[in-house]
């Protein structure tokens, strides 16, 4: 890519694909989800740009067969366009977590997946992945 550099042009997806684009933390309030029965969690999720580039950007939450993202669990993943998030800016984004009758005392990993986009929504530059815990416990 060096070639670029005579005719003045910039290669921006190298600067991106070299560093991790993003910061993942995850809060769940409550802190657990009961078992065998309808019981939900809000699980907040705050992403934070680390690079110096504004990023579009989405995020990609993937549950285990015992959760689900809606009241009869059946949606077991979920896609969330954040939209542009400017250089060190802070998002904060809620998924409301259900468990059933199915859903048997334990820990669940649930898998976040946070993408960095080049022009729309169909071209990834780069990906963070971060896998948390919900705690599922006896009444």
């Amino acid at each position: 890519m060096k070639i670029f550099n005579i005719f003045g042009k910039k290669d921006a997806a190298s600067d991106l694909t070299a560093m991790l684009p993003y910061k993942l933390s995850v809060e769940m309030v409550p802190y657990r989800i009961y078992a065998n029965r309808n019981s939900s969690a809000t699980m907040m999720v705050r992403l934070q740009n680390n690079t110096g580039e504004i990023l579009l950007t989405s995020l990609v939450a993937e549950l285990p067969q015992q959760l689900g993202f809606d009241e009869l669990g059946v949606s077991k993943q979920k896609e969330v366009r954040v939209g542009e998030i400017a250089p060190h800016e802070e998002k904060e984004i809620k998924l409301d977590i259900y468990g059933g009758l199915n859903s048997d005392p334990g820990e669940y990993t649930v898998s976040l997946t946070a993408i960095a986009h080049y022009r729309d929504y169909g071209h990834v530059l780069n990906a963070v992945k971060k896998r948390t815990v919900v705690n599922v416990v006896k009444m």
